[in-house]
């Protein structure tokens, strides 16, 4: 079985090798939080921001597009604010879910940031995927958490966070 399935529906994406990015990125998440990289597995969409934007409004009642969106297989919160979520069971858990990225916002913020194009995607890939296994960002204690989580599998990529 594939670890990462990607459907690329907007060919710019190929420009930066997106499947060994997002593949990648998704192996150096599950080792850096201590998960085997042949337990699970994820679908991951490269679309542009008009399907972006109609997924945000379908999933999130937000007309507008955004740079990623998560759509975990299962609920996975931590129990405790701040804290980490429920470790992952490889026999309940393998299929993580899915999702997908937008070119041109990724793009454009990137630009903003100042930073490679290819190394942001890597980054929101890794964001998506920490949704994916239960982290959110919808408290500062849960921010602080998944930003140390980032910034640390991003440093073993020898990439930088981007917020």
């Amino acid at each position: 079985m594939t670890q990462v399935e990607i459907l690329v529906e907007d060919d710019r994406w190929k420009s930066i090798n997106f499947e060994d990015l997002v593949t990648k990125a998704f192996y150096e998440t599950l080792k850096g939080l201590g998960y085997s990289k042949t337990d699970y597995f994820i679908s991951v969409l490269g679309c542009n921001d008009k399907k972006m934007r109609k997924l945000n409004l379908m999933f999130r009642s937000k007309d507008t597009s955004t740079n990623v969106l998560s759509w975990p297989s299962r609920e996975r919160l931590r129990i405790v604010e701040g804290d980490h979520p429920k470790p992952l069971d490889p026999t309940l858990d393998a299929e993580l879910g899915d999702i997908a990225l937008a070119y041109e916002t990724c793009l454009r913020e990137s630009t903003h940031y100042n930073t490679s194009f290819a190394s942001y995607v890597q980054h929101l890939t890794i964001h998506g995927i920490l949704h994916l296994v239960g982290y959110d960002h919808s408290s500062d204690p849960d921010a602080t958490l998944m930003e140390d989580l980032e910034s640390q599998i991003l440093g073993n990529l020898s990439l930088k966070a981007h917020n």
